[in-house]
């Protein structure tokens, strides 16, 4: 009876797998995810898994979703992928490229390393280059997933007066707290850098910086609908950390409200991330975005350069060592920064610097 017992409970789960699936949205398109046994193996160039749970997972997708043209020898489809991702169609020693052409039955081309293409399906049946397609795209949303990320929607808070107030706040605390553990001068943010990370974008090569920066307009009503086309006079005043411990902390930020205590600045940004998201070119991690504009990191003490994912807790902890915040929050936990009126969001490139000091910018959009 026992084992009897045990194939129900199996047959339960998998039903409830096969009625409420995971779903993964990939360029816009939602994809269900399957249960299936992964295999893997170490490159040895270069060290990444070939995934076969990613490349078998399927879908119901109607034919018109791509762009599959009929030749004389039958169906064609391509695809832009960046070519940094090529190696995970190719695999190891073309292992998968070769296990997906069979599985298939589709030829898959694919450019140069370093070339900017398209990779290019051929079938005899439509279908068959259908699937072809969506495999190949669930294998490389699996990677995209894995690449660091290269620009960031970003509020600029480098307003002439909030950098006054964040150099004053720099020398009294190391004035007053310098003696804490892990406070010294290279954790303090670069002032002319003073941000709001609103959300991070893996952007792989030109066209998908394009195609950022063409969301980016096309958010611009939303945002001037919500600001009535005007600009937000912004306070930063007050301070906060990100973990639940004090005297160890990664990231102190400060705290940023529109000044007619409206949530304005909240909408915009949750806005922005919900029509990135919905494009495929964002991750959604939490239903809100957190408005803070960093002002000490403890991933500055090795690399100034360095951007944190905004996330909460200790991303890169065996990376970082923490500071006492304790007398820090104390003294200055309603310290006023300065106020200003925000009437821009940004693309900014990740470890870029423009002619002001601050990130470069690959889109921008204003208010008013």
């Amino acid at each position: 009876m026992v084992p009897c017992k045990q194939t129900t409970s199996q047959s339960s789960l998998y039903m409830m797998e096969v009625l409420r699936p995971v779903l993964v949205n990939i360029n816009g398109r939602i994809y269900r995810k399957n249960q299936v046994q992964e295999e893997s193996y170490e490159e040895e160039e270069d060290d990444y898994p070939y995934s076969a749970a990613a490349a078998e997972q399927c879908l119901d997708e109607p034919c018109d979703a791509y762009n599959i043209e009929q030749t004389d020898k039958g169906f064609r489809c391509a695809i832009d992928v960046p070519s940094v991702l090529y190696k995970y169609i190719i695999g190891k020693k073309g292992e998968t490229r070769k296990r997906l052409e069979s599985e298939t039955k589709t030829s898959i081309s694919i450019p140069k390393q370093g070339v900017e293409g398209q990779i290019v399906i051929t079938g005899v049946h439509r279908a068959a280059v259908a699937s072809a397609v969506t495999r190949i795209e669930v294998l490389i949303d699996s990677f995209r997933r894995k690449q660091p990320f290269t620009h960031f929607l970003s509020f600029a808070l480098n307003h002439a007066q909030v950098q006054q107030g964040f150099v004053r706040f720099r020398e009294q605390v190391l004035e007053r707290c310098g003696q804490d553990a892990g406070v010294d001068e290279s954790i303090f943010q670069n002032p002319a850098k003073l941000h709001l990370t609103i959300g991070t974008l893996a952007l792989l090569n030109e066209q998908e910086v394009t195609r950022a920066n063409e969301l980016l307009q096309q958010c611009q009503d939303v945002i001037r609908d919500i600001t009535e086309a005007k600009p937000l006079p912004v306070e930063v005043r007050g301070i906060e950390y990100m973990n639940d411990d004090p005297s160890m902390v990664d990231v102190l930020y400060a705290k940023v409200a529109v000044q007619d205590k409206s949530d304005k600045l909240q909408q915009i940004a949750d806005k922005l991330v919900e029509c990135f998201a919905a494009a495929g070119l964002m991750e959604r991690e939490r239903e809100r975005v957190k408005i803070h504009g960093t002002v000490m990191n403890t991933l500055f003490r090795k690399d100034p350069s360095a951007e944190d994912k905004g996330a909460s807790g200790r991303p890169n902890a065996k990376d970082r060592e923490a500071f006492n915040a304790k007398n820090i929050l104390q003294m200055f936990g309603d310290y006023y920064f300065g106020a200003f009126e925000l009437n821009s969001v940004q693309i900014s490139q990740r470890f870029s610097t423009d002619g002001t000091g601050y990130y470069s910018s690959a889109g921008c959009v204003t208010f008013s």
